[in-house]
């Protein structure tokens, strides 16, 4: 399990890049790239970090179901995910 400080860091920075998107998309559109760097470093929305919503996991992370690979695993044997089922041939 990842430290609470890691999460609330992540929401920290995303309530930052919505607050600055409007003024990001703006200055990229005038190509005012002294402008931009003037922002804040965590305005940038690369700066967002995809994390497992049970885990914290950072690494092998799915996006189409927002958790890890491990704990995709054990959810989906346990039968918590509807319409995984575990492969067979």
């Amino acid at each position: 399990m990842a430290k609470k400080s890691w999460f609330e860091r992540n929401k920290r920075k995303a309530a930052t890049v919505k607050k600055y998107a409007a003024v990001r998309a703006e200055l990229k559109a005038k190509r005012d790239y002294a402008g931009l760097a003037k922002l804040p470093r965590d305005a940038s929305p690369t700066r967002l970090v995809n994390r497992c919503a049970m885990s914290g996991r950072r690494h092998g992370h799915l996006r189409k179901f927002g958790v890890s690979r491990l704990t995709f695993r054990e959810a989906a044997l346990n039968g918590l995910i509807p319409g995984v089922t575990k492969a067979s041939w």
